[in-house]
């Protein structure tokens, strides 16, 4: 990433971390974001709009007690996040749900992958 961009996560996260939603929304959260969580608990879900994305982090302090903090460990050049969506097709059952992968890489090629599915419930019941 560019110095802005590591910047802007950086002050970010800072803002989270004081707790300071109102910096949130006014400097870094565009008015039409759409936060995914994927997984199944209370938190996952599609959240529309700065007002339930506000909502999403108030919860998230609430519930904490306010003890949530945030470390960023690494904004980077050096990796690269590719969206994809899956297709397959197993004993009858039919898979299609959308991926992250975040992938670190030195001398063209990967060293570190990490991916998260938009659906892990379904990624874990089809090849199960």
């Amino acid at each position: 990433m560019t110095q802005p961009d590591e910047d802007l996560v950086q002050a970010a996260s800072a803002a989270f971390g004081r707790g300071d939603l109102g910096a949130l929304r006014d400097q870094f959260i565009a008015a039409d974001i759409i936060w995914h969580i994927a997984g199944t608990g209370p938190l996952a879900g599609d959240y529309y709009g700065v007002a339930q994305v506000m909502e999403l982090l108030a919860r998230i302090s609430e519930l904490s007690g306010d003890t949530v903090r945030t470390e960023v460990r690494d904004v980077s050049d050096d990796r690269m996040v590719v969206f994809t969506t899956i297709r397959a097709g197993r004993a009858g059952k039919q898979l299609q749900l959308n991926l992250v992968h975040v992938i670190h890489a030195e001398n063209g090629k990967a060293t570190e992958v990490w991916t998260q599915s938009s659906d892990p419930a379904a990624a874990a019941e089809f090849w199960s």
